[in-house]
């Protein structure tokens, strides 16, 4: 059955999609490589075995897709995708794919509403676009996991995360780098001292031990004050 499933066409419809956000460029060095079909062939591999993964494949990159690289101010790494069905979207914390507020999402959309629009009213929107349309790529230290299992692919996607930090801190200093629980702060000693580092407990950390609030350490406000125009959360 893998027989019949191009590879190489899947890689080039990802790279063609990412050609009007001016990421193709970018990244085509690894998308169009035999280490990205290497992959794309253990995820279909793990499919055939019913290992479904989350998310869909034309969703893998849609976190460049919704943020132009031009626009590009900060990268927030989470952990990996939502591990349920039909919920991940492509873009970490995202889920326009059901409209349903994750709990992590639902602490981090609480600590806004305190520590940056105190006494406003906040729409909680689901789906994340908005942030990304803003030039804040959000992505995950793993961009797929098998579904009801947390950190499966981790491993996986170590080479495209190296490949992509390699590519900014070559040619996009000046950034902030979000970098939120211990699996995404293992990425930190990537990052240059030319760019804005923060580290963040995971919300996820908060919604499983079901606290109050979550510990952001005053991340949104923080990420702003690095910024000559800042993010509307």
């Amino acid at each position: 059955m893998l027989d019949n499933i191009d590879l190489k066409e899947i890689q080039q419809k990802l790279y063609d999609r990412l050609k009007p956000t001016g990421w193709a460029d970018k990244l085509k060095g690894f998308i169009l490589s035999d280490d990205f079909h290497k992959i794309l062939t253990v995820l279909l591999i793990e499919a055939q075995d019913g290992k479904r993964f989350t998310p869909l494949i034309k969703q893998l990159f849609r976190a460049f897709e919704e943020c132009p690289f031009d626009s590009l101010k900060v990268v927030m790494l989470g952990q990996d995708p939502y591990p349920y069905k039909d919920v991940a979207d492509g873009v970490a914390f995202s889920c326009s794919n059901d409209k349903v507020i994750q709990p992590s999402l639902r602490y981090m959309f609480k600590e806004i509403e305190t520590t940056v629009y105190p006494g406003v009213t906040y729409t909680r929107d689901p789906d994340l676009t908005r942030w990304a349309n803003q030039g804040v790529l959000l992505i995950n230290t793993a961009f797929t996991t098998t579904i009801n299992q947390i950190g499966s692919h981790y491993i996986l996607w170590q080479p495209f995360l190296a490949y992509l930090f390699d590519t900014l801190n070559f040619g996009s200093p000046g950034l902030v780098y979000v970098f939120m629980g211990k699996k995404a702060q293992e990425w930190s000693h990537s990052i240059p001292e030319n760019n804005h580092r923060i580290n963040t407990m995971h919300p996820a950390a908060a919604a499983h031990n079901k606290d109050e609030s979550w510990d952001s350490g005053d991340v949104f406000n923080k990420i702003n004050k690095h910024l000559k125009q800042p993010i509307i959360w």
